[in-house]
């Protein structure tokens, strides 16, 4: 289990994460949603190690995250950064193999990163240096890398959490899905997945759980029927949106883009906007 415990995080002056506690269970999907600066990337940073709370602590399988040391991070979480960087001109796959760590066998290897690059439609563009692809590409090049890295490390009997900062903003429909669809397979084989998203019909489809934040804080979490209701979304994104059952029992989410305007246009002539009809108090 990884674990925040009533964790805060501060930039300067600025409060990103709101003494918040987590539990996030192995062979789950895990999705945070909420509006920009809602503290979704900063929790993620704490849960992933990159970041020191400024109160509180996170643990991993019962001991602080802090204790761990880089080799062990690596080992137990993958992370992928909302906009990764690369130095050095390395192809497709010489990223993907990045990701692996050499006590693997380099037959292994090479297994481990063809079927990464295959699963993310990327073998056609393995031998292409990264910084010639396109910017969806270059996401899903980087998304490899650490595919690789978490499945080398079950092959260990590690690999225990994928992390995600918005891995399907730069793609398109078909790509979302086959992103998508590989943190549900990371979760059925075994590992945790805690993925930042924006596209709230993502979360539905994937999900086993969604975490709503607003303000540095937990607005609502639970399964993604319960969470992503109406009352609660046009509440937490002061615009109306509507929610419907899916074929297959999933929420549908369509926002009123009329009422996204309307709300623009009041913030920017600094007028209350007021609140969407059936929106109750805070959450």
């Amino acid at each position: 289990m990884l674990e925040a415990r009533h964790i805060t995080l501060r930039y300067g002056a600025r409060l990103a994460v709101d003494a918040v506690s987590l539990g996030v269970p192995l062979g789950r999907v895990v999705a945070l949603c909420g509006p920009n600066g809602a503290g979704k990337s900063s929790l993620l940073s704490a849960l992933c190690g990159d970041a020191t709370p400024s109160a509180g602590e996170v643990h991993l399988s019962g001991a602080p995250l802090s204790a761990l040391t880089i080799a062990e991070l690596a080992r137990a979480r993958a992370v992928l950064e909302q906009s990764p960087s690369l130095s050095v001109a390395f192809t497709a796959r010489e990223l993907a193999m990045l990701g692996v760590p050499d006590e693997i066998s380099l037959p292994e290897a090479e297994v481990i990163c063809a079927g990464v690059l295959a699963d993310l439609d990327l073998t056609r563009l393995e031998d292409r240096p990264v910084p010639q692809l396109s910017g969806g590409e270059r996401h899903r090049a980087h998304l490899a890398r650490v595919l690789a890295q978490l499945r080398a490390g079950r092959m260990r009997g590690f690999g225990l959490y994928l992390m995600l900062d918005e891995p399907t903003a730069s793609l398109d429909i078909q790509h979302q899905i086959a992103v998508m669809q590989q943190a549900r397979k990371a979760a059925e084989e075994g590992s945790g997945v805690i993925v930042v998203l924006h596209d709230l019909n993502l979360a539905c489809a994937f999900a086993d759980r969604v975490v709503l934040m607003r303000d540095g804080r937990i607005a609502v979490d639970g399964p993604p029927e319960e969470v992503l209701t109406s009352r609660i979304l046009s509440d937490v994104y002061e615009t109306a949106i509507t929610v419907v059952p899916g074929p297959d029992g999933r929420p549908r989410i369509f926002p009123d883009y009329t009422s996204a305007k309307e709300h623009s246009a009041h913030v920017h002539r600094n007028e209350p906007f007021p609140r969407a009809a059936g929106s109750g108090g805070r959450v």
